[in-house]
């Protein structure tokens, strides 16, 4: 049977936010990245964007997805790179 994480490694934290990159075609202005809650926005040479950053839980990265929609742009994909590194304890 399939597993249901897709690339999320399994050693993950659930309470941890995860990594996400979300690529869409035509680019957005950088002025786009306080509506897209902070993530980081590049543009790439072939004409996508790229957002980048952390995001808390999958309700956060459904709303970032229906922004997305809502601009009417095309979504190429989504792809979770792990897991937002957490700051060490031990001081």
């Amino acid at each position: 049977m399939p597993s249901r994480s897709g690339n999320v490694p399994s050693a993950c934290d659930p309470e941890a936010p995860l990594i996400y990159e979300i690529r869409i075609q035509g680019h957005l202005g950088q002025d786009w990245t306080g509506w897209f809650e902070g993530l980081s926005i590049t543009l790439a040479d072939n004409g996508e964007t790229v957002l980048t950053g952390p995001v808390i839980d999958q309700a956060a990265l459904f709303g970032v997805l229906r922004k997305v929609r809502d601009l009417g742009l095309p979504l190429l994909s989504v792809v979770c790179l792990g897991q937002v590194d957490a700051p060490d304890g031990n001081g």
